[in-house]
């Protein structure tokens, strides 16, 4: 359950709405906390530039992270991110400790190739629609993913890929699949180009002629 990240933060006593507020416009720093596990919940704070930084590696979101508290370290996963609605400015994160025998469950991103060469656009004039962007999975640290890869190669027109047509790495497994069937839900379609395949405008015509 190693990590590529490190993150340094400080324990901060004051808390409440006022005091946050004094910790981002004073300070430049994000408040947020850490909980699970077997510790108790704890309030910490840390420099909006460095946060913001890690930020902007998507793998970070999916990776184990070593949270430094003033020389204390702990596995963490990022589990929740407050973000201002107008302004690149970080609000509030939550922190949640792992354990290397104990399963998580995390949002992981969909990283979606060969789209230009997929056989529904290329060799029948389709387009590509994503009904999701991530699925949500649940194993052991040790192996959660970064990412999900989707081939879309193979793909044709008419087409839906599903949850169940995932390639999982092993240990990893879908939550919604874990429900049952019913819950199996589409991931990407290759629909026909606007205006019908040529098998529908033959088929108008047959009733055209018919009427």
């Amino acid at each position: 359950m190693s990590s590529d990240y490190t993150v340094s933060a400080k324990a901060r006593a004051d808390v409440g709405k006022g005091a946050s507020r004094r910790l981002r416009r004073l300070e430049n720093e994000v408040p947020a906390i850490v909980y699970g596990g077997e510790g108790q919940p704890q309030m910490i704070s840390i420099l909006h530039k460095d946060f913001l930084w890690f930020l902007e590696d998507e793998a970070f979101f999916t990776s184990v992270v070593t949270l430094d508290i003033e020389g204390k370290k702990e596995s963490v996963i990022l589990k929740d991110l407050q973000r201002h609605p107008a302004k690149l400015k970080i609000l509030h994160a939550d922190f949640l400790r792992v354990d290397a025998n104990t399963k998580i469950t995390l949002h992981v991103p969909l990283h979606f190739l060969n789209e230009e060469s997929c056989a529904g656009v290329k060799t029948q004039g389709g387009n590509i629609t994503h009904a999701a962007t991530d699925v949500e999975v649940q194993c052991l640290p040790k192996d959660l993913p970064e990412f999900i890869e989707v081939d879309m190669a193979l793909i044709e027109t008419g087409i839906t890929l599903h949850i169940s047509d995932l390639s999982l790495p092993a240990g990893v497994e879908s939550t919604a699949l874990a429900l049952g069937e019913d819950h199996d839900q589409a991931i990407a379609t290759v629909h026909a180009a606007r205006g019908g395949s040529d098998e529908d405008d033959d088929a108008a015509e047959e009733t055209a002629t018919e009427e």
